[in-house]
């Protein structure tokens, strides 16, 4: 229970912080001093722009055949991150933004059964396809969370974000 109070408040501190809103043009990205791992320290946006969330994303099915309620029927972490940040990304476009406008990201991790344990490099071998790249450079604040299941007995993550769309 202590753990679930621990998460609501840090929910809690993330909207208020999220308020302040971003987009690529004007935004300050602060790196993390003296690291390469792909993800902004703090993001600062001005005024004047618009703060869109996205509800959280699943995978989609990879294996029809497989047991709609295991892993096998959406594949490993990296490809249900993939998968998932596909479908952000789609989102985005149809709300004519990209991934390049993402400046908050969270991320709900369940065990992998295989592994006996959150599966946090394949989430990152697919994460690193979209974020941190030549073509998209632009990296979002995030935060990763192990819980211990999503509705789908199968999904290994959930990925929320929050985007910022610039004054029209």
């Amino acid at each position: 229970m202590y753990i679930v109070h621990k998460l609501f408040a840090v929910l809690a501190v993330t909207g208020a912080v999220l308020a302040t809103g971003a987009h690529a043009q004007g935004v300050i990205r602060h790196k993390i001093p003296g690291s390469d791992f792909p993800i902004s320290l703090a993001i600062e946006v001005p005024p004047g722009l618009t703060l869109v969330n996205l509800s959280g994303a699943v995978p989609d099915v990879v294996d029809a055949k497989a047991d709609a309620n295991s892993v096998a029927a959406f594949g490993d972490t990296q490809a249900q991150a993939i998968s998932v940040l596909k479908k952000i990304e789609g989102t985005l476009k149809s709300l004519n933004l990209g991934m390049s406008d993402v400046i908050k990201m969270q991320v709900f991790l369940v065990k992998d059964p295989a592994l006996g344990k959150v599966d946090l490099a394949g989430f990152m071998k697919g994460y690193k396809q979209y974020f941190g790249t030549a073509q998209q450079p632009n990296l979002p604040t995030r935060s990763a969370f192990e819980i211990a299941g999503l509705a789908n007995p199968g999904w290994l993550l959930e990925i929320e974000v929050s985007a910022v769309r610039p004054p029209k």
